[in-house]
């Protein structure tokens, strides 16, 4: 319980190692915003609003390889003080394709149970058959997962033509019993969801948005301009490029660094959404080495180091990943004290 106390603390003050920021409130990303709640007059009702910032929270591991439910709860309790929007299971950065079906299921029914019934949960529900998306999507809704993030299915990338993903995303939607968003990660797939499949979908009736990981801010900029008038949303996929998406229309973000910085990457933001430009850009650059090196310099081995210095769960990978070498810990935290972060 110390540990839990001492590292929520460090958690919410973390805002103050840079000059002329505040302490996260309640901002654009904080307040409930299931379905149409929060919607004003200048905003249409939507069946769920994604606006705000969401961890895609790491699955932490003992020595031993099996799933530390108890590390991941408590990882939860420790975020209860950051004005995250919501969660999301099985992303890339919680090691999904190393987990059993049975494991998947069951992060989710744990993590439901943890957060905040006013909390979204998102739960990456993609299989390589859209037989099988289907049947993950159905069993994670009744878990409790909120919507579907739903990446592209690449093994026979070279057969995944425009043509080929819209069937399959369409299928995924009309089966259902949850909002589908679409997920663009071509770091980890080779395989990007073409632009002109992105707004197909967005007009289908139950496809509510995109995560796009790429960091192509000119694409992220049409996406948010040609489905200005569909019920989609488009999610940054990195806190690295966070500022960048939120000037061209972004809703939010699903960033991996808002597990080991999250007031700051809320902060950014809340800043954003009230235009507060010279302070976002000086809070963004200070968040670009950190997210770089948890992301594609180090990835998921890196994220999970970074967490345990601010007093978080991030705990062993699962096998075939690896712990840094001891050189690579020393460049991390470089990345993070360079940045005034530790």
């Amino acid at each position: 319980m110390v540990r839990v106390a001492v590292a929520a603390r460090l958690l919410r003050l973390q805002w103050q190692k840079g000059p002329g920021l505040r302490p996260a409130g309640t901002g654009a990303g904080s307040a409930p915003r299931r379905f149409a709640a929060g919607a004003s007059a200048a905003t249409p009702s939507r069946r769920l609003d994604l606006r705000g910032i969401y961890p895609p929270l790491a699955t932490p591991f003992t020595s031993q390889g099996e799933v530390d439910y108890s590390r991941l709860e408590e990882n939860l309790r420790l975020y209860s003080g950051i004005p995250f929007r919501g969660f999301v299971v099985q992303g890339s950065n919680g090691e999904f394709p190393y987990l059993t079906q049975q494991e998947r299921l069951e992060v989710v029914r744990r993590v439901r149970q943890a957060m905040p019934k006013d909390k979204l949960l998102l739960a990456g529900t993609g299989c390589e058959s859209t037989r099988g998306t289907i049947e993950m999507t159905a069993q994670m809704a009744d878990k409790g997962a909120d919507a579907a993030l739903v990446v592209t299915p690449c093994y026979f990338r070279g057969s995944m033509t425009s043509a080929a993903l819209i069937h399959h995303y369409k299928q995924v939607a009309e089966a259902s019993p949850i909002p589908v968003i679409l997920y663009s990660v071509p770091a980890n797939t080779n395989l990007e969801l073409p632009t002109d499949v992105v707004l197909s979908l967005a007009q289908h009736p139950n496809i509510v948005g995109i995560k796009d990981s790429g960091g192509n801010i000119t694409r992220i900029g049409l996406l948010v301009h040609k489905t200005q008038h569909e019920d989609f949303q488009v999610l940054a996929g990195s806190a690295g490029f966070l500022l960048a998406s939120y000037i061209v229309g972004a809703a939010g973000g699903i960033c991996a660094l808002a597990n080991v910085l999250g007031s700051p990457v809320c902060q950014l933001e809340q800043l954003c959404c009230a235009g507060s430009w010279d302070e976002a850009r000086a809070l963004q650059h200070r968040l670009i080495e950190p997210n770089i090196a948890v992301t594609s310099k180090f990835g998921v081995p890196g994220l999970k180091q970074a967490m345990e210095w601010f007093g978080l769960n991030g705990g062993f990978c699962r096998s075939p990943l690896l712990p840094l070498s001891e050189a690579q810990v020393r460049e991390l935290r470089q990345d993070f004290t360079s940045n005034g972060w530790l």
